[in-house]
């Protein structure tokens, strides 16, 4: 059920503590930092975490004034959760801390999300050309553009992708750190490409700066 313990304490760092401190907080903000999400897709990009857990986060922060729930218009009609104007102003802390954490050794087993994949790929991204992709992560589709020195990401469908990409969030990152396997990837069925696989290889190549 939802908490509203306090530390108690007048110090800056104890209050912010207060409103995204609770296990599982930041990584639900974490996974609206690339806009407004379903329930079932907070929920799935956590499986760690159950369903009453993940309502009892977002019904936290959504109390504390850090996310927002509407109702998208028809033919969507579903509810979606996003951050406010103050919960978007968690983007960079939260990404500086996963930069602090770069020491900590991973976990085993460890999972890797889509959006976990996604903020990595535009945060160390140096796009040189213009081109928008269809990129579909354990069926979730996002919205990927490039232009020269900015990548943008965002739930949804692409009016008219250069490129389509279907994978998952491990295989992307392997092919990132190493992008001449692309072939390899395709040709064993870990990704699928559709349209201009000159595009994608250079989508895997502009993050090495």
């Amino acid at each position: 059920m939802p908490t509203s313990r306090s530390y108690g304490d007048a110090c800056a760092t104890a209050r912010a503590l207060d409103v995204v401190g609770e296990r599982w907080a930041l990584l639900v903000v974490r996974e609206l930092l690339l806009g407004p999400q379903r329930f079932s897709d907070v929920r799935r990009a956590l499986p760690g975490a159950s369903s009453n857990l993940v309502t009892d986060r977002l019904r936290e922060l959504e109390g504390h004034g850090v996310v927002t729930r509407r109702k998208l218009p028809p033919p969507a009609a579903s509810t979606v959760y996003d951050l406010t104007e103050w919960g978007r102003e968690l983007e960079p802390i939260v990404l500086a801390l996963g930069a602090w954490a770069a020491r900590v050794p991973l976990p085993r087993p460890a999972t890797l999300g889509a959006t976990s994949m996604l903020l990595f790929l535009r945060g160390s991204a140096r796009p040189r050309a213009t081109a928008c992709y269809r990129v579909e992560l354990d069926s979730r589709v996002w919205t990927v553009r490039t232009e020269p020195g900015r990548m943008t990401v965002e739930p949804g469908e692409p009016a008219a992708p250069d490129a389509t990409i279907r994978t998952d969030p491990p295989t992307l990152n392997a092919l990132l750190e190493k992008p001449s396997d692309l072939d390899a990837a395709i040709a064993d069925g870990r990704m699928t490409v559709d349209g201009d696989r000159k595009a994608v290889r250079r989508l895997l190549r502009e993050h090495e700066g």
